[in-house]
Order: structure tokens, then sequence, then C-alpha cells
């Protein structure tokens, strides 16, 4: 019985040590190379006003620096179907016959598409985190959610696989939304070809600008752990990093970053962005 007691043990301290330290190991940017094919000159594009409008209806904009929230008990059955309908009309949009641009947008607000509809598919949830992909996976990241031109996509894939290694555009951490109180606001609209990067710059700058992403409030710098996940992306090194929160923060804080000189922490919230 003892040895039996000691094997429990081992367990549960294996599932906590995985809870706590393997979960946070960010992914690397991995190219699948299948969805570089693209058409540069192609005019084609994709409509994304149902996404829009279930935006508008149910996405409370904050004030001063809070997350954007959304309200996931209000959706409407109606509208979850509406929602439903969106992804799969993007999972068969015809991707190689689009220029990047219109490609980007797609990818950004497919992955912000899927993670609302996976809340409301488990909701009531305190946190993204409490849908697991497996035992030692909290998170729906790995979860097969949509097949894209009849291949399974992940969130993990969208991300790490699609958008950081085609674009190599760190303004996408700033897009895509992983429905936490300390990830970069959800966006009232949809992104597009002609927005993209008017939206990305002002996602940009409200997160550095909001202490969810740069916080000097005690003299200390606190910055969101997205900076600590993945460093290589912005320019892996601190001085890299603090002249690209540099580039997008207001000149008070920008003075305040430029002059810095002492130690960097990191921090993040998980709990739900709901209502």
């Amino acid at each position: 019985m003892q040895s039996v007691g000691r094997v429990l043990s081992c367990m549960v301290f294996l599932l906590i040590f995985a809870n706590s330290t393997l979960s946070f190991a960010a992914p690397k940017a991995e190219l699948w190379s299948r969805w570089q094919e693209n058409a540069e000159q192609s005019t084609t594009r994709i409509v994304h006003t149902a996404w829009g409008q279930f935006l508008s209806k149910y996405l409370l904009i904050s004030e001063s620096g809070s997350a954007n929230l959304l309200r996931y008990a209000a959706v409407s059955a109606d509208d979850k179907r509406a929602l439903d309908q969106y992804i799969a009309e993007l999972a068969v949009a015809p991707l190689p016959k689009l220029n990047r641009v219109e490609q980007k947008a797609l990818w950004i607000n497919l992955y912000n598409a899927l993670t609302v509809r996976t809340i409301l598919d488990h909701y009531p949830v305190k946190s993204i985190r409490d849908i697991r992909s497996g035992w030692f996976n909290p998170g729906p990241w790995d979860l097969k959610l949509v097949k894209v031109a009849g291949v399974e996509i992940s969130l993990n894939d969208i991300e790490h696989r699609i958008l950081r290694p085609i674009w190599l555009d760190n303004r996408v951490h700033y897009a895509v939304n992983c429905a936490s109180l300390g990830c970069p606001n959800l966006q009232i609209e949809p992104f597009t070809a002609a927005n993209m990067d008017r939206l990305l710059d002002k996602a940009a700058h409200d997160y550095v600008n909001s202490p969810r992403g740069v916080d000097l409030a005690s003299g200390k710098l606190t910055l969101s752990s997205i900076y600590d996940w993945f460093p290589i992306d912005f320019g892996n090194s601190e001085t890299s990093l603090l002249a690209h929160l540099e580039q997008f923060a207001d000149p008070a804080l920008a003075a305040k970053l430029k002059s810095y000189q002492g130690s960097i922490s990191y921090q993040y919230s998980w709990d739900l962005n709901q209502e």
C-alpha cells in the first residue's frame, strides 16, 4: 500500500510540475511550407462581415488599459451558428489564389474566431487553460479545431507554423487573442488587407501602453510574459526588446524605457476575458 501511495504521490507531483512548467514552454516558429503558396497580384477579397457583426454585438471595449471583454454568456444560439458558418467559409477559402496580406488577415481572424468558438463550446470556464489538449497540455492550442483545404489545423499550427514563420512580423503577437486578461486585446473590427498595418500598429500601441504589457508604476519594469516566451521575435536581447517597446510607447513611457537600467520581471493573467 505504501508503494501505491508513493506512485500516486509521484503522479500528482508530475501533473503539478507539468502544469506549472511544461505548459509555459512556448512553441518555436517552425514553417509549414504548404501554406506559403500565394498569388501576389490577386485582387480576390475574403469577406469578414460576419465576424465584424459578432464582435460589434458581444465585445466590450475597455478603458484605461484594461482588457476588452467578451460577453460569452450572452451569445445566442443563432449567433454561435453564424460564427460556425463564418469559420466554415474561411476553411474553404481559395488560399493559394489570395495575396499575402489577404492570407494574413484570414489566418488572424480564423485564429481569433476559433478561440472564441472553443470558449463557447466549453463555457463556463474560468480560464482557457481549463480546456486541455491532453494530460500535460493545459489549453486547447494543440487540438485540431478545423480542416482548412482538407488539412486539420490547430491554434498552434496557425500561430507558430503559419503566421510567425511566414510573415516574420512580431506584431502578430498583438493580433492573435488567447481569451485571457493578460493577452493583447481582441480588436473590435476584423483584420483585412486594407486595415492590416493600421490595426496591427494600434494593437501594439494599446498593449504596450497598458500595464498588462508594460508596467513601470513602481519604478521597476514588469512586462507581459509574451516578451519572455518569444524573445527571438523581439530581437533576442533586452536592448532590442526595449527598442521595440519604445517604438509603440507614448512619449512619456518611451522616455522612461530609454533611460531604464534595472532588472525586468514578467507577469501574465490567464483569467478569462469575460464580462
